[in-house]
C-alpha cells in the first residue's frame, strides 16, 4: 500500500475541517496551525512498525493503552485554544509529546503532564532530540494540573474525563480556554471548548463527538473525587 505523504495529509485536514463546519464553527484552519501540523515530523513520534502510518489522518497506538491523536483532531484542538506567542498552556495528558511539539510552535511556553511513566520520559527525551526547548515533562497525576506555573493562559486535555476536573479550571486565568474530550469508553464523548470569563464564570459548548483514551487518576485522586 502507497505511503500516505505530509501534503496529502494537509489536502484531508483542510477537507474535513471544511466538512465539519457544521459542527465546530470553523471552515479552515489558521496558517499558523497547518505550519505546527506541518513542520513537526509525526513519523518520530509513532512506534517504529507503525511508521508507514504516520501521515494517515488517523490516531495511532503508542503503547500502554495510550495513543496518539488524529492529525486533524490536533489540529482542531490547537484551533480551539487560540494559541499566542506569549501564553504559557497546560497539557494533560502528554503520550508521545506529539500535541506537545505542536503547540511549542505557537505558544510561549508549555507545561504536559503525563501519568505513564515510559510515555513521559519518552517524550522529555523525543522533544529535547528535537531541541524542543519550551515544553518541560512531569510525570503524574493529570487532574492535578501542574499549580507551580499556574494560572494558564489555556489548558488542552488529550484523555477522556467523565467530567471536568475542578482543580484544572481553578488553574485556569480569567479570559482564558480550555479544550477537552468528556464522556466515557465506549460510550458517546463530546469535545467541549470551556472558557472562563474576567469574572471566573465557566462558558462551554460542545464542538464535536470524539473518541478518546480515558483520563488516567492515580488512586488517591480517585478516593478525592468519589
Amino acid at each position: 500500500m502507497k505511503q500516505q505523504t505530509l501534503n496529502e495529509l494537509l489536502k484531508q485536514i483542510k477537507e474535513e475541517c471544511r466538512l465539519t463546519k457544521g459542527h465546530t464553527g470553523i471552515d479552515r484552519f489558521s496558517p499558523a496551525v497547518l505550519n505546527a501540523i506541518a513542520y513537526v515530523p509525526r513519523n518520530l513520534f509513532v512506534p517504529q512498525h507503525l511508521r508507514h502510518l504516520s501521515y494517515e489522518n488517523t490516531p495511532l497506538p503508542i503503547g500502554q493503552g495510550q495513543t496518539i491523536s488524529q492529525p486533524f483532531i490536533v489540529a482542531l484542538m490547537t484551533e480551539l485554544l487560540q494559541p499566542c506567542p506569549s501564553d504559557t498552556v497546560l497539557e494533560i495528558g502528554a503520550g508521545s509529546g506529539y500535541q506537545a511539539a505542536v503547540l511549542s510552535q505557537l505558544v510561549n511556553r508549555l507545561y504536559t503532564v503525563e501519568i505513564v511513566p515510559d510515555l513521559a520520559k519518552n517524550a522529555a527525551k523525543l522533544l529535547n532530540t528535537l531541541g524542543i526547548k519550551n515544553v518541560e515533562v512531569r510525570q503524574g497525576d493529570g487532574s492535578m494540573g501542574w499549580p507551580e506555573h499556574a494560572p494558564y493562559d489555556s489548558i488542552i486535555v488529550t484523555a477522556a474525563a467523565a467530567e471536568i476536573p475542578p482543580v484544572l479550571t481553578e488553574q485556569l486565568k480569567p479570559g482564558g480556554r480550555m479544550v477537552i474530550p468528556v464522556g466515557y469508553p465506549g460510550q458517546t464523548q463530546q469535545l467541549l471548548l470551556v472558557k472562563k470569563d474576567q469574572s471566573g464564570n465557566l462558558n462551554g459548548r460542545t464542538v464535536l463527538p470524539v473518541a478518546f483514551v480515558p483520563f488516567v487518576m492515580d488512586g488517591a485522586s480517585r478516593k478525592k473525587a468519589a
